[in-house]
């Protein structure tokens, strides 16, 4: 995890359903562009920890929410610094070309909320924060980049949040040298 000075962080949850398993040849474009995309956002400023599987250099052999289900589990010291990433860099060509490989949801697939520094969420409190978004639409909880709150909006949230604790089981940092920021 990188060192940030901000009180907060933004933590981003979206799970993507494949079309194909990750060795179809026709999944092939989207596995060939995780590596440099994740370089890319390892370099992005704003940049704080992505979730990867122990042993590899992303998380899409992580199943959580499904057989056919990847997730990606990313924190940002800003909304901006998400935002830019996702539609201003490399990140922006997978996104064109998503439906080739992913099934197009019907109800939310991605989560923002807001969580105290040094906090690394699991992969079940992005889930329920998920759950919770689609269950009864965005707040402070849980929101998206169209419907947004600030992490002063969200201090009762952040007071909620347990406490940073050991890195769990199945998870990897990539830390990034001072001054860099890292990926998703």
């Amino acid at each position: 995890m990188t060192a940030s000075a901000h009180a907060a962080h933004l933590a981003q949850l979206n799970v993507a359903t494949l079309r194909h398993p990750l060795d179809d040849p026709r999944i092939a474009p989207f596995v060939e562009m995780l590596q440099p995309v994740n370089a890319a956002a390892d370099d992005t400023p704003g940049f704080v920890w992505r979730l990867v599987e122990e042993g590899t250099a992303d998380a899409t052999g992580l199943r959580p929410a499904g057989e056919n289900v990847i997730v990606n589990l990313s924190l940002w010291e800003t909304q901006e610094a998400l935002w830019d990433f996702t539609y201003r860099s490399g990140h922006l060509e997978v996104m064109r070309r998503r439906r080739e490989w992913f099934e197009r949801h019907v109800e939310a697939h991605m989560a923002l909320w807001w969580v105290p520094a040094g906090h690394l969420p699991t992969v079940e409190e992005a889930l329920e924060r998920l759950a919770y978004l689609r269950a009864h639409g965005p707040s402070s909880h849980a929101f998206t980049f169209t419907s947004s709150y600030t992490a002063a909006e969200a201090a009762q949230d952040l007071r909620s949040v347990p406490p940073a604790r050991p890195e769990p089981t199945g998870r990897s940092v990539r830390p990034a040298s001072a001054g860099d920021a890292a990926a998703v």
